[in-house]
Formats: structure tokens, sequence, C-alpha cells
């Protein structure tokens, strides 16, 4: 078992478990799936529990008279209904370190209603909470405020975060638990939270660090508060761009009213140093650098804004970089933004991408920009999705307001490649969403949050604004040329060439299986309000002239008189048979 992934054989059937950032893929394969197979049980042992537990399914193969044929809840054990897709992603309700034991069985049919065990196989994987050590440690949003998972919990309440952004700073927190005693905020936040936070408590504890830090949208109240006691131990860069809203009056970070502004004034008089600045068009940095005695130790980078929708609501991510050589090339970016920004493009540093390998772990690269020259930064994420081999997987967002580019090209041609593809997006545009086989290769948010059937418009959308915000790509993440491109960059040209961003690089078989991860469990997310739509409108046209087709599990051909549920998967060249080979090879 290596540290990040794990399988196992018999008889034909391949079980294999590959780390997230605490989640777990658990992906299968079936040699020659018998007549009378209809899936797979799976069961959990966590670090703490003595016991296996099954895991539940959305669906099952009939539903008591009378009830809702499927309510998005996980309700049916997949003992008795088993998962009918070879692969699946686990996310522990409460995750803790240590060793995850996974059973996995064959689940047949020989007789209707009659379900029987077949091969199992058992596998552990650890999922230690430090992605490297003394390197990076990655951490996601949960994105769940729009689910089935926060209505059950938290009751869909929707007075977590403020109606507008400029009413953060003296919004009041909420103190709403789950009926395990979690708080909504850490259950919303996730991991991306708890980074952020212990780096935060870390640096206000220590007289020896000061900070430096990089905002573009900033509103959280308990942030700015402990980023004023820092006192003159701050040194800030906060945006100052305009802009206006969709009835064309001023909603800019510059207006003095502004979250932005204020927080800047709260700062300053508290002693810290503050630069306002918009580069050429946008601070779009969201980072935080640790100096020890005035050398950088740590930095904190990633897509996500210190705003109420930036770590509750969106999807995000954060990176927490313990390597000294990565937090001195932020060092060096902050230092030239803070005391001359407009002059950033020019310079030589912004020319480059900056080379980081780690003994025994990744290596890092880093293009850091406003810069004249945006093939610099843009053409090696068209190369890897070009030269990919295997698979591209992405969660963009502003995608679908690229106009040109080396990216916007490099997708549009993925989805006709003869590989593994597919992503998620805000708001898709002009983009396809389908495939040349008919499989989807692409969801939305903005799509579905007015198209989707019951029960998914009874969830709350998580107000008004985007919902996906990632801005990564990730290549091959189950080969040797493994990449991942990510950071505070929309990966477009007129980004590159006038916002303050960063982009990462990263060429590691591990971060890039966290990603990987990451970009399947939003895609499933959004996947399967799509399947609701489309069985609640079949042959219909919209029109309702027929009644929704209910989902269920597929019983065998015999049994049913229809193709078997696995049958797609095989059919040589598809989409479903390479992600069936993608996750268990």
């Amino acid at each position: 078992m290596s540290d990040f992934e794990n399988a196992a054989d018999s008889n034909g059937f391949r079980f294999k478990l590959w780390r997230g950032e605490r989640m777990t893929m658990i992906g299968f394969d079936v040699a020659a799936p018998e007549d009378d197979f209809v899936g797979f049980a799976i069961e959990v042992k966590s670090p703490k529990s003595q016991e296996f537990v099954p895991l539940r399914n959305r669906l099952n193969f009939s539903y008591p008279q009378g009830a809702a044929a499927v309510t998005g809840d996980r309700l049916f054990p997949t003992d008795k209904a088993p998962i009918q897709k070879f692969r699946w992603i686990h996310f522990p309700y409460h995750p803790v370190d240590g060793t995850y034991e996974y059973r996995a069985t064959k689940i047949h049919m020989p007789r209707d209603g009659d379900l029987v065990q077949g091969t199992r196989l058992d596998l552990g994987i650890n999922q230690h909470t430090a992605t490297y050590d003394g390197v990076v440690d990655i951490g996601f949003t949960r994105n769940f405020a729009s689910s089935q998972a926060y209505r059950e919990q938290f009751g869909n309440n929707a007075d977590v975060i403020p109606k507008v952004a400029i009413d953060g700073l003296d919004f009041k927190m909420l103190d709403l638990k789950n009926d395990r005693g979690e708080n909504v905020y850490d259950w919303l936040g996730f991991e991306a939270r708890q980074l952020l936070y212990d780096f935060l408590d870390e640096a206000v504890a220590d007289p020896a660090i000061s900070v430096d830090f990089l905002a573009y949208d900033l509103n959280l109240p308990d942030v700015v508060a402990k980023l004023t006691s820092l006192g003159g131990r701050l040194r800030a860069v906060i945006d100052d761009s305009s802009s206006d809203d969709e009835d064309g009056n001023p909603n800019g970070h510059d207006l003095p009213t502004s979250c932005e502004s204020r927080s800047a004034d709260r700062l300053t008089a508290a002693g810290a140093a503050v630069r306002r600045t918009h580069f050429h068009n946008l601070q779009h940095h969201k980072v935080l650098i640790q100096r020890h005695n005035g050398v950088p130790v740590k930095v904190l980078c990633g897509s996500t804004n210190y705003s109420f929708r930036g770590l509750y609501i969106q999807a995000n991510n954060v990176l927490v970089f313990t390597s000294a050589d990565v937090a001195g090339f932020f060092g060096t970016m902050f230092d030239m933004a803070f005391s001359d920004p407009m002059a950033f493009r020019k310079s030589a540093f912004a020319k480059t991408w900056h080379a980081i390998p780690h003994a025994g772990g990744p290596t890092v690269q880093l293009c850091f920009s406003p810069h004249s020259d945006t093939d610099l930064s843009l053409n090696p994420i068209a190369a890897a999705i070009d030269q990919a081999t295997s698979c591209a997987l992405y969660s963009l967002a502003f995608l679908n307001m690229m106009r040109s580019g080396p990216t916007l090209e490099a997708f549009e041609r993925l989805i006709d490649r003869p590989i593994f593809s597919c992503g998620s997006v805000d708001k898709r545009g002009s983009l396809h969403l389908i495939k040349p086989d008919g499989s989807r290769g692409l969801v939305d948010f903005r799509y579905l949050s007015s198209k989707a059937p019951e029960p998914f418009k009874s969830e709350w959308s998580g107000g008004k604004g985007r919902n996906v915000h990632h801005k990564f790509l990730v290549t091959d993440f189950n080969l040797p040329t493994a990449k991942v491109f990510t950071g505070s960059s929309n990966m477009s040209p007129s980004g590159e060439k006038q916002n303050g961003d960063h982009l990462i690089m990263i060429e590691d078989r591990k971060i890039a299986t966290a990603y990987a991860i990451e970009a399947i469990r939003v895609f499933d997310h959004l996947q399967f309000r799509n399947r609701m739509y489309d069985a609640d409108h079949a042959g219909s046209a919209g029109h309702g002239s027929r009644p929704p087709e209910t989902l269920s599990l597929r019983k065998p051909t015999a049994i049913s008189g229809k193709p078997a549920w696995f049958e797609k998967s095989y059919v040589s060249g598809s989409q479903a048979e390479r992600d069936r080979l993608l996750f268990s090879k």
C-alpha cells in the first residue's frame, strides 16, 4: 500500500482505493460481469470504529408504494441497494486521521428480489491530514450549502451568510450546530477553513511572526479581527478595483463603504501598513505569508477569497506551503506588489516560471502575473491538456467568459479528444456539454439551479453569486506525467495580463490524485441533478405530457428485459469504458 493508493484482485474482480483530501475514491472493475451481477456493496470501518458499516445509496430497485421515489438522500444501504457505478467517493461525516478499512462485495440477483453476495475484497487507505509533511497541505471547501446534506443537517438555513456582501463586516455569525455538535461554519468551510484559521492563529500567538496579506474580496469579520490583532506585524495589499452591479450602480472595492475599504481602515488604525491597488485591473491574489524574524517560512494561497461566499458557499481550494523556498518566492512577489505594483508587469520576476524541487516530494513551479506575455503562463496549460494521454479533469470559474486564448482553445478541443475528461463550471456559456459518444463532459451549477426538479428546488441555492469558484486542472493523475495547475488565476489572457495573480504547477501523482477526486466530486454532485432533470422530463420535451421516469437500480436483463446496468461501461472507446478503467487500474 502506498500513501495514496491501494489495490487488490480476486476472481476477475479488482478493487482500488485512492486517497483524497479527507475523502476516498473507490474504484472497481470486473473482467467478465455475470448476467445476474447487479452492483457493489461497500462497507467502511473508520479508524475509531470496531465494525464495518455499509455506505448508502440514493437509489434502490423499488420504492414503497406512495413514497417519493428518489429524495436525493442516501437512504438505502449498499448491501441491499448496491452501487451501480464503477467508482464511488466516500466523504466521511466526521473525518479523522488514521486508516480507513473498506470492504467491497459483488452483489448478484439470480432471482427477482433475491440478492446474493459474491466475491469480497478488503483494503485500507491512510487518511493523514497533511498532504506532504514539510512541503504542502491542501484543503477544499465542502461546497454543500446547496445540497440534500445541508437541508438534512442544518435545515436549509439561509441566515448563515449576509444577504449582500457589503454587510459582511457587521454580520453576526450564527451558533448553529448539527446533531453531532459540528458548527455550521466548520462544516461548510471544511479543511480549507481549518487551514486558514490555524494559519492565522499560529501567527497571532507568536510575536516573532509577521504576516504579509493580499486580498481581493474581504468581508469575514473574524478574519479581519485576527489580522487587526497583529497590529504592526501586518502588511496588507487590498484590492481597490471599481465595478458596477447589474443595475449599473457602483459597488466596487474602491468605494469607502466597501468591506475592503473599511477593513483597510481598521487595519491601518491598528498599526498595520496597508497598500490599496488593483494592478492594471484587479488585485486578485488570496495570499497570506508568515515571516519568522523577517524571513518567509510559510504561505497560504489558492482560489479561496476571504469572504462568506468564498469560504462557506463556493467550491474552492487552499494550499498551505511549509516549504521555505516556496514561501520565499511569494515573499518576493509581495515586496514588489507592496512597493510598486504598476511596475510588476515589466519585471524580470514576472517573465519566468520559478521551479522549486523537493527531495522526496513534489516539484512546484510558480508563475506570477500580471505579465505582458500571457503565453508564458497559458501555453503550459494548453500543452498539458493536448498532451494528456489518460485524462483531463477540471473545475474552473469564469471559463464561460473567455473569448480566446490557449486555455479556451484547448478546452474546446478536449471535449472531442479520445481520453477521459470531465469538468464543472458555474456557467457554461457557449462551451459544449456533450462528448461525441453522447456522454456528458461538462456540468454547470447555474443551469441546474433553475432547471433541476424536486427535491433539489427545495434546497437553498446558497444565495446570489457564483457557486463553483475553483481554478484548477489536473491531467494524467494516474501516470508519472501527472500535473496540476491551480492558484488564484482564472487562466485567461485578460487576467494574466492585467491582474495580480499566482499560477501554480505541481508535478506529483499524490497531489494530482487529490485534485482529480475533487474534480469528480464536484462533477458528480451536479451530474446527479442532471440525471434527475432528465428523468423528470423524459419523453415529454419538458411539457409534462408524460409522468416522470423513476430513477431506480437496474435488475438483470433476464428479469427486467432491459440492458444490464454495466453494458455501457464495456463499449469499446466510450467515455464510460475509460471511466471504469481509469479509477480501477
